[in-house]
């Protein structure tokens, strides 16, 4: 039981990781410096000074550089992999003193993958707001991304496994919604790229 409670925090803090990577392991390195959160043995280096210092900062840079036009669909494309790889960190501190192949295939296996699936249909629900509102909807976007990334790195720290079930909702309506804009914008270049008649 304490081994899949762990893994839905995983899942929950690489989902909001998905959504702003910087901000679940700055309130991960929070809870383990003052709350007394116990890592993974060898991720305790998670919970210390530098890695505060060096996650406060990230942090300030990533949510600014969201409310830049253009910036933030390029960091779209950087975040994926860098979401993917912090998810798996973040599952694998939370897995306890785990045997060091399991703690990282169920890491990679559930974290990654978690992480990937928010940064990837967030990517492409960021394109489409910017297509359709010409930038102007991104930092309502941007904005509403980084609360979310807060509040479900708190709710799965408070809640594991009502959070872990709020993720698996909310990836299962994410993905249903990044393939209607997908299958809306193929349709719409379908469209345009057919002859005009001529009468």
């Amino acid at each position: 039981m304490e081994i899949l409670i762990s893994l839905c925090l995983g899942i929950t803090l690489s989902a909001a990781s998905g959504l702003r990577v910087f901000i679940p392991p700055l309130i991960l390195c929070l809870a383990a410096m003052f709350g007394d959160f116990p890592l993974a043995a060898n991720l305790e280096w998670i919970g210390t000074l530098p890695t505060l210092i060096v996650l406060s900062t990230a942090v300030v840079v990533e949510v600014l550089a969201y409310y830049i036009p253009g910036v933030n669909n390029l960091l779209d494309l950087i975040e994926i992999p860098t979401a993917i790889a912090v998810g798996s960190v973040l599952t694998a501190a939370t897995l306890g003193d785990l045997n060091p192949v399991l703690q990282w295939t169920l890491a990679i296996l559930a974290g990654g993958s978690a992480a990937g699936i928010v940064e990837t249909t967030t990517s492409v629900t960021r394109v489409a707001a910017t297509t359709m509102t010409g930038g102007v909807g991104n930092p309502i976007l941007s904005t509403a991304e980084a609360v979310l990334s807060v509040l479900l790195t708190l709710l799965g720290l408070a809640i594991p496994l009502l959070a872990a079930g709020i993720v698996l909702f909310v990836i299962i309506w994410l993905i249903r919604k990044t393939k209607a804009i997908l299958l809306e914008r193929r349709l719409r270049r379908r469209a345009n790229q057919t002859p005009k008649s001529m009468y």
